[in-house]
């Protein structure tokens, strides 16, 4: 009844643990199995490991929160060779979250991934490019397209591109990234914000701005969600903000084939098992027997 397809595998139901909100799976272990998820999308990877941003990380507003974590991450080997054989443990379908900040930096570490049998990567096309004077690769078309297409040619596994909501109309972005090959589209990432300490009288981080995620974004990435899935024939994953079953039958209306769940995790834990509970309970009192009865209706 919750199955939907997604990078060539059905998953369970549409729920898919965000990336850098559900670590790698095992972190929510005690507070439900996370293998009852339809997926797990990865905290995000680089080829090398990274320390993260200095200072305030987290700060919450009113209605969600920003961050500035850096991809603070481990490293594709020490995924490889320590994570992963724990993660494929976990029955769920698994999202390996890809950053870089060189296209040969992608390139390689697809390439290690190669060796392994994680179901997909969700390409993250927000890290600075540092060969282009630090433009993150997904703010314009052409670049997002040049990435995609390389990243495409070198792994074997389904990609899945994750879109930043701050640069092209996403449209048009997933456009270039279906054309160059993408299995199919993620959005929104965080929007860029800003917060001040008064007291301190400076900014609240040290990068000066930071994402912003929570409830607060969701109307706007409902809106691109829908936009996206009008735009591409290739399943879309709806994030941004979501927070009840609701919102989520709200995004499969818009046209997600599945969402992701990030911001909430933070603030009930249990949130995607409850979610999943009353999913349910929806489409058996709305006589709903796929979730494809509902896609993109509105």
């Amino acid at each position: 009844m919750l199955e939907v397809k997604l990078g060539g595998r059905t998953l369970k139901n549409p729920l898919i643990g965000a990336s850098g909100t559900f670590g790698f799976g095992a972190e929510y272990a005690r507070f439900y199995d996370p293998a009852i998820l339809g997926g797990i999308a990865s905290k995000g990877l680089t080829l090398r490991p990274k320390e993260g941003n200095t200072g305030v990380r987290i700060y919450e507003t009113s209605s969600g929160i920003m961050n500035s974590i850096g991809l603070e991450n481990p490293g594709v080997s020490a995924f490889i060779e320590e994570i992963w054989p724990e993660m494929r443990k976990i029955d769920t379908t698994v999202l390996v979250n890809l950053g870089g900040n060189s296209t040969e930096d992608y390139l390689e570490a697809a390439e290690m991934l190669n060796d392994t049998d994680i179901h997909m990567i969700e390409l993250n096309i927000s890290c600075p490019n540092v060969a282009s004077g630090g433009m993150a690769f997904g703010l314009h078309c052409q670049d997002a397209a040049a990435i995609t297409r390389a990243v495409k040619a070198r792994t074997k596994h389904p990609v899945i591109v994750k879109l930043s909501p701050n640069g092209d109309a996403p449209a048009e972005l997933a456009k270039a990234c279906e054309a160059a090959g993408a299995d199919g589209i993620s959005l929104v990432n965080t929007f860029q914000a800003f917060a001040i300490d008064v007291d301190e009288k400076k900014a609240v981080f040290d990068n000066i701005y930071a994402g912003l995620s929570g409830p607060a974004i969701f109307p706007i990435a409902l809106r691109m969600v829908r936009d996206v899935a009008r735009a591409v024939s290739i399943p879309v994953v709806g994030i941004g903000g979501i927070r009840s079953a609701e919102d989520v039958i709200a995004m499969i209306m818009a046209g997600a084939e599945a969402v992701e769940i990030g911001t909430m995790n933070f603030a009930d834990p249990h949130c995607m098992e409850t979610i999943i509970n009353d999913l349910k309970a929806y489409t058996a009192r709305e006589n709903i027997g796929s979730l494809d009865e509902i896609r993109g209706i509105v």
